[in-house]
């Protein structure tokens, strides 16, 4: 099954900063796992552990310590982990991803209009799987994304409660991301 078909019926996806939180995402009943830390020395660790559990692993490749900001650092990613998706704010390093195969998710900021106004630019330069904006709260604003873009949504950062993550998928987003591990818990009842 195609990943944004078990995206659309696994839609909370547990975003990670920590071992602790790792751990804790892979004994939840979230499919996928957003990872937002380790370095270039643990990441295939991380990645591993997700695999193992049977889940589907993210990498926030800005966030990892030990790389530049150059492409190549997708290459190593292909070669050291079994990640099925990068996650970045940068257009070039989602171009690169989309070349060695992986799911790509371009994740963008919405604070003002013209933000708002550059989302489709944006996501023409990186052509992602699925965009995700943060912050996630924001159900007003999710929905004319969802109506400005052809991509599926992620509603990422401050979804901190049921009401707010019903409040995203009300809006049309395809699936929330959060480090949240009360909202993890409504996995199975959102889907």
């Amino acid at each position: 099954m195609p990943l944004i078909h078990q995206l659309k019926q696994n839609p909370v996806i547990a975003a990670v900063k920590d071992n602790a939180s790792l751990q804790l995402a892979i004994d939840s009943k979230c499919l996928f796992i957003s990872v937002l830390y380790g370095n270039i020395c643990t990441i295939s660790a991380i990645v591993q552990k997700i695999k193992k559990a049977g889940k589907y692993a993210f990498v926030h490749v800005d966030l990892l310590e030990g790389t530049s900001n150059k492409e190549v650092v997708i290459q190593f990613l292909k070669l050291v982990t079994q990640a099925d998706g990068i996650i970045s704010t940068k257009a070039p390093m989602l171009k690169a991803a989309r070349a060695e195969g992986f799911f790509c998710i371009h994740r963008m900021f919405i604070v003002d209009s013209i933000s708002f106004h550059n989302i489709d630019k944006q996501a023409s330069l990186s052509n992602p799987d699925c965009i995700e904006i943060l912050p996630g709260c924001m159900p007003k604003v999710l929905s004319w994304v969802t109506a400005k873009i052809r991509q599926p949504l992620i509603a990422g950062g401050l979804v901190c409660d049921e009401e707010e993550a019903r409040n995203a998928i009300n809006a049309g987003v395809t699936a929330l991301s959060t480090t949240n591990t009360e909202v993890w818990k409504l996995a199975k009842k959102l889907s």
